[in-house]
């Protein structure tokens, strides 16, 4: 099958003949996951996560998927808990330190000079300085596996939302919550590269 000359294609499988794989410049930005966890000896752990989403909103449910079997993983395997905080750019340094590669004792809140606030129904803190965290309780871990059914170095874990946080200076006095004043920070396309959110924009569904 032939493509116009100005549409570049190709099959993953046969790479991409670019300098750089685009895939994740082109599934972005991303909000990040930066979960928070803990083990079943109480240490915790604090890492962002390039693939994060929510999946449902009736209950609430998001995930995030490991590339590689690391510390936040074995932690929610273990406790079946987990938060998410939402990476706002005045937290984005912080953010970049807790991806540190450091040994499992290491307390990334400390090592990056974060406040650790308690859990209500969960036994996980979650970042104070953030607008806002979402307390999960693990629903499944699952292994990713290829169209041939070979096991990936990738897990998704997903959770129900069942504890909201949200600093109330974000929160408008028409209840809703400032999503621009919050201000995240996105992956966005390669090595490196980070995005915030610009101007917002009204577009409401189509009546039938």
């Amino acid at each position: 099958m032939s493509h116009p000359d100005d549409v570049h294609f190709y099959d993953p499988a046969k790479g991409h003949g670019l300098s750089h794989d685009p895939f994740k410049a082109i599934v972005a930005p991303r909000v990040i996951g930066w979960i928070s966890s803990r083990d079943a000896q109480g240490r915790v752990n604090l890492a962002p996560y390039s693939f994060f989403g929510a999946f449902a909103s009736f209950p609430a449910i998001i995930g995030f998927c490991s590339e590689g079997y690391k510390d936040s993983l074995a932690n929610i395997e273990a406790t079946r808990e987990f938060v998410w905080n939402l990476t706002s750019k005045s937290l984005v340094e912080q953010m970049n330190r807790t991806s540190a590669p450091v040994p499992h004792e290491v307390d990334e809140f400390e090592l990056a000079g974060l406040t650790k606030a308690p859990g209500v129904n969960v036994d996980v803190p979650h970042v104070a300085e953030s607008p806002a965290s979402l307390e999960c309780k693990l629903l499944q871990i699952v292994r990713m596996h290829d169209l041939d059914g070979k096991p990936m170095n990738n897990w998704l874990a997903l959770g129900q939302v069942v504890g909201v946080h949200i600093r109330r200076e974000f929160l408008r006095e028409d209840g809703l919550f400032d999503t621009a004043k919050a201000h995240p920070v996105m992956r966005a396309g390669y090595l490196g590269d980070y995005a915030e959110i610009g101007p917002m924009f009204d577009l409401r569904r189509p009546k039938a």
